[in-house]
């Protein structure tokens, strides 16, 4: 890769991961307790989106900057983990568990819709 395309990582990585902390705070803010719903928009929507770059079938620099850089800096599983900890830490099982299970299921059929969307573009 070439310096250009590294700094584009970085840059993107670093403007997608600060967008992921502003929205999941945004939502986290304005929702109930119940499930981590900042985490789990932020996630949903990501998986949504590398569905949509996985249809497009992007290669090469493109695929790296659209997919690795900007997506992967913007989902976070490590928070989705320690949030489900959390919960579990707390007594909360139930909702560590749908957590997980939500989380699961939801994001495959995000993923899956944008690689629809992505094939049919």
């Amino acid at each position: 890769m070439s310096a250009v395309t590294w700094i584009a990582v970085a840059a993107l990585g670093s403007l997608s991961a600060m967008a992921r902390f502003l929205l999941s705070g945004w939502i986290s803010a304005r929702s109930p307790a119940h499930l981590p719903l900042g985490t789990l928009t932020v996630n949903l929507s990501g998986a949504l989106l590398l569905g949509l770059i996985a249809g497009l079938a992007l290669s090469g620099n493109t695929l790296v900057l659209a997919g690795a850089a900007t997506i992967g800096s913007y989902t976070t599983f490590s928070t989705w983990m320690l949030e489900t900890h959390q919960l579990g830490a707390q007594g909360r099982t139930t909702v560590a568990v749908a957590n997980v299970v939500v989380s699961a299921v939801l994001g495959i059929a995000a993923a899956a819709l944008g690689r629809a969307i992505g094939g049919g573009l």
